[in-house]
């Protein structure tokens, strides 16, 4: 299978290290694309549920796809997030063709792209941390349930469902939520005078223009989604930004097949995990 030629692919919250994480799906993916650059913005790695006990190969596989990429040249920027906070100490942290930032401002085309998470937005993050915490473990295990509803509905034949997604579409506040935050970020966006705005955060992938709160302009404002839930990714082409979205269907048999990247040296991925527990309890 020919892999696909993107300028520029971003990708957020895909919470390596629990269990509503489909790191075999992000796996094709990242195989069947050939990118010149890759975003990983914010929550990859979920450092607030890591836990020793939970590092499948899958999740493995993806980061040693991601340093393959590396190694082969192509810029990589790890923007941080609020599930991997911890690595906001290391900011700044430039290692050639990978460099570990908060946020970033990319020339695309001539154009300026600023690219954060967005959890600062996030009133819970900034003043009731643990809250946020008990919802994400809340959350984790909400996917968790999902999964094992949809494997029944799979074997029955009926089509899988999404439990989150319909508890958001049911309360006003959440719509509320996912609406403001995308005003923010475009206020913020207009006024800094840049054409892109590309988050993460809130597991809802969109593209769209916004118009300022003041009137003074408007940018277009991107956002990657997740892959807990939608399994979406942004992708630039072409002098176009579309929105990825992953189905079963459009990948072959020979992205499932492993590669020397996937096998190599995967006896070391108790390492991460120490690396990773050291992490999550300086965090605490």
């Amino acid at each position: 299978m020919a892999k696909r030629e993107v300028d520029i692919a971003v990708i957020s919250d895909v919470h390596l290290g629990t269990y509503g994480c489909h790191a075999k799906e992000l796996l094709k993916y990242l195989k069947s694309i050939k990118p010149r650059a890759l975003v990983l913005n914010g929550d990859i790695i979920d450092i607030w549920q890591f836990s020793k006990s939970y590092w499948p190969e899958a999740h493995m596989k993806v980061v040693r796809r991601i340093l393959k990429f590396v190694t082969e040249g192509v810029p990589v920027y790890y923007l941080t997030g609020n599930h991997d906070e911890m690595l906001r100490k290391f900011a700044d942290f430039d290692l050639g063709a990978f460099q570990l930032l908060n946020k970033i401002v990319l020339d695309v085309d001539g154009k300026k792209a600023w690219i954060f998470h967005g959890d600062v937005f996030d009133v819970t993050m900034q003043h009731s941390k643990w809250l946020a915490k008990l919802g994400a473990i809340g959350y984790d295990s909400l996917i968790l349930l999902n999964s094992l509803t949809n494997w029944f509905l799979k074997l029955i034949g009926r089509p899988k469902m999404s439990f989150s997604q319909k508890v958001k579409a049911k309360f006003k506040d959440a719509v509320k939520f996912i609406n403001h935050f995308e005003q923010t970020a475009a206020d913020l966006a207009v006024d800094k005078k840049y054409d892109y705005v590309i988050c993460g955060h809130i597991h809802h992938a969109e593209i769209r223009r916004i118009n300022s709160t003041e009137g003074t302009g408007s940018v277009l404002y991107l956002n990657s989604g997740d892959w807990v839930e939608s399994l979406t990714a942004l992708e630039y082409s072409q002098g176009e930004w579309k929105i990825f979205r992953y189905k079963p269907e459009d990948f072959t048999d020979e992205l499932t097949t492993d590669d020397e990247t996937d096998n190599e040296d995967l006896s070391q991925r108790l390492d991460v995990n120490v690396l990773l527990e050291k992490f999550r309890q300086e965090q605490q």
